[in-house]
């Protein structure tokens, strides 16, 4: 019953979308010279480790949880499930940067707009190289803007000690997903939010310390 129940909210609250205004996305930030050309995520890097979350999903008003788990399975792609807390697979993902492999999911999730929606948001989540075309600053953090397709990132890195704390995926006028980043070491997030702009969706992932 629980896991039916939590398909057909995750599967109805993915559904309806809206506007947001407009305006310029980088209108706040200063322009600064740019101080390099690429930057390489620490996040999701070791092939060794296996990356597990639990996860809250507030979508539309209703509180959903599950394990998210996520392994670098080559150089390009990883590999990622999503289950419930009781351990029933939703679904199987493989994803790098120019591919995208469903091997699994269970039929009532089986809907377009969710499985975009998530290879969006994982394939954020799990990028690794970013190519630098700007750079702004404001008061903490140096921000580097980097084209992604017609879109672009904003990759905020702290002044003080250069952890990767936000990324803001962005279109010309809009801002469509902010990612935050908390990590005590710059190499593993202990805590990720990831926050549409255009959707009522956020997605709360904690690190999961086997006892």
């Amino acid at each position: 019953m629980q896991k039916s129940t939590i398909q057909f909210l995750l599967i109805n609250c993915f559904l309806a979308i809206v506007l947001v205004s407009c305006g310029s996305v980088t209108k706040n930030y200063t322009p600064k010279k740019l101080d390099k050309t690429s930057y390489q995520s620490p996040y999701f890097s070791d092939s060794k480790t296996d990356y597990v979350y639990k996860t809250n999903i507030t979508v539309y008003g209703n509180e959903l949880s599950g394990i998210f788990i996520a392994k670098k399975i080559n150089d390009t792609v990883h590999r990622v499930v999503f289950t419930t807390e009781f351990g029933n697979k939703l679904l199987d993902f493989e994803i790098s940067e120019k591919s995208f492999k469903v091997n699994s999911i269970v039929s009532e999730l089986d809907r377009k707009i969710l499985i975009n929606t998530l290879k969006e948001d994982f394939r954020l989540l799990l990028k690794k190289e970013y190519l630098i075309q700007e750079q702004f600053e404001n008061e903490s953090d140096n921000i580097y803007k980097s084209i992604d397709g017609k879109r672009y990132n904003l990759l905020f890195l702290s002044k003080k000690d250069q952890k990767f704390e936000k990324l803001i995926h962005a279109s010309a006028t809009k801002e469509k997903i902010t990612l935050t980043f908390s990590s005590e070491n710059n190499i593993f997030a202990e805590k990720i939010q990831i926050v549409h702009q255009n959707i009522k969706l956020k997605i709360e992932l904690n690190y999961f310390k086997p006892e």
